[in-house]
């Protein structure tokens, strides 16, 4: 039997991606599309961390199943790790890419150093609470204008010294093969065997006993049985 591993989102192009990633694994991922509505997870999170894990956990509580989520964003160095959690967000809550891209270059066009980082955390949790997490990270550089017309998000302004040019002028394998979303799906990918029984064990766990009257009764027709 496989096991039911819900994706908390309603990215098709993302459920695409991990299905692929996935296939040989006895596996059956649902994605929030496939239960209809259901209340949005509060990402108030300080870190990816926490709130890759509030909507994993959130999701799983409230429909029953173990649930996965990822949370990421750009890091910049001279920008404390700005804009960090807010990165989808940065120029306002109602903000575009383009909005978001124009912030970002204005606050760095007095910035000698370049640096920064695309981050990415993925939770794998259970009703109960427990979660396993993943990691991956992508160093890079902010340049000093968009180059390239792929990618969403901050790609046409990340520079990848791997890939010797930014995210928006790479194809999507190239950008996969380096890219934060990449390495940590990647290091679930070689662990999910192990994932599938911790995932197995803990939903076991959680399993509350058999009522104390189904004991009794088990109990008195072995005795019966045994006079």
């Amino acid at each position: 039997m496989k096991q039911i591993i819900v994706l908390a989102t309603r990215n098709e192009g993302k459920v695409r991606e991990l299905r692929e990633l996935l296939k040989d694994f006895a596996v059956d991922l649902r994605s929030l599309i496939d239960f209809g509505p259901i209340p949005e997870a509060v990402e108030d999170g300080a870190s990816f961390d926490e709130n890759a894990y509030k909507k994993a956990h959130f999701t799983a509580k409230v429909l029953g199943l173990p649930a996965m989520a990822d949370d990421s964003g750009l890091v910049v160095a001279a920008l404390d790790g700005a804009p960090g959690v807010y990165s989808a967000r940065y120029a306002g809550e109602k903000a575009g890419d383009a909005d978001n891209i124009a912030k970002l270059l204005t606050e760095m066009a007095e910035r000698s150093d370049r640096s920064a980082a695309f981050e990415c955390v993925i939770s794998i949790a259970v009703p109960s609470g427990p979660a396993l997490t993943y990691e991956g990270r992508c160093e890079g550089e902010i340049t000093r204008e968009p180059k390239g017309k792929g990618g969403f998000g901050y790609d046409p302004v990340f520079y990848s010294p791997e890939l010797g040019k930014t995210f928006a002028e790479s194809t999507m394998d190239e950008k996969n093969r380096v890219s934060h979303r990449g390495r940590a799906l990647a290091q679930v990918a070689a662990e999910f065997d192990q994932v599938l029984k911790w995932l197995g064990q803990r939903i076991m766990e959680a399993k509350p006993p058999k009522p104390d009257h189904q004991q009794f009764e088990h109990n008195d027709w072995s005795e019966d049985k045994m006079v």
